[in-house]
């Protein structure tokens, strides 16, 4: 779903957004310690996946 949106933004003319959004889904999925679903390897519900995503986007936004 958050890939999708990322998809989304970038044919809405949101190439940055879209890429940040991407950027925080790939940075989380390749960190060992982060949330990862159970259909990844991981423990973590769909929340906690979708926060941690959001979390690491946040963390990455220019001021």
């Amino acid at each position: 779903m958050i890939w999708s949106a990322a998809l989304m933004l970038e044919h809405l003319g949101h190439a940055d957004a879209g890429s940040a959004v991407l950027a925080a889904i790939e940075a989380t999925l390749s960190d060992p310690e982060a949330a990862r679903t159970r259909d990844l390897g991981g423990t973590a519900s769909t929340v906690e996946a979708g926060t941690a995503i959001a979390d690491r986007l946040e963390r990455t936004e220019p001021d």
